[in-house]
């Protein structure tokens, strides 16, 4: 917070600066772990009962094929990297800005394809959840890790 936007309750200003950089963290923390649950059910059939139809690689390699993804079983397992190894990075704040920007890529192929097949309702499959993690991840890919980052902890800057 650099003081240019006047707050409706002025007296709240040492409590947002000083909480700014924990609430940054934590959306951070959140976002990139999200992706894990989603990794673990295509690469090993966990939370079989949440919606998705893909529940193993070669589930998610057909339907990648299916989609024009060529070659499919290449991009699976770059959905898989993205999620396993990209999510926990963002976690940790670390190549925060390269890392989200590949997360980005992902989620707004996520939302381009369910928006093709499924519509807009989450409950449905379709847009709106990728939609608000792309709006998350787009945060970092601008901001960077912030304070509270390995990138912050490491080389003392965003990066």
């Amino acid at each position: 917070m650099d003081g240019s936007t006047p707050l409706f309750l002025p007296q709240m200003a040492p409590f947002y600066q000083a909480a700014a950089p924990a609430a940054e963290a934590l959306i951070r923390v959140i976002v990139g772990l999200a992706l894990i649950p989603h990794g673990l059910r295509f690469c090993f059939g966990l939370f079989p009962n949440t919606g998705s139809r893909a529940l193993s690689i070669d589930i998610l390699v057909v339907g990648l094929e299916r989609s024009g993804y060529r070659p499919a079983r290449f991009w699976a397992y770059a959905i898989a990297a993205t999620q396993f190894i990209g999510g926990p990075m963002l976690a940790l704040g670390l190549f925060t800005r390269p890392v989200a920007l590949v997360i980005l890529v992902f989620l707004v192929n996520a939302v381009i394809e369910h928006a093709r097949f499924d519509g807009y309702f989450w409950n449905k499959l379709g847009l709106e959840y990728p939609m608000i993690w792309s709006a998350g991840v787009l945060f970092f890919v601008v901001n960077g890790g912030g304070a509270y980052s390995l990138d912050h902890w490491l080389v003392g800057r965003a990066f």
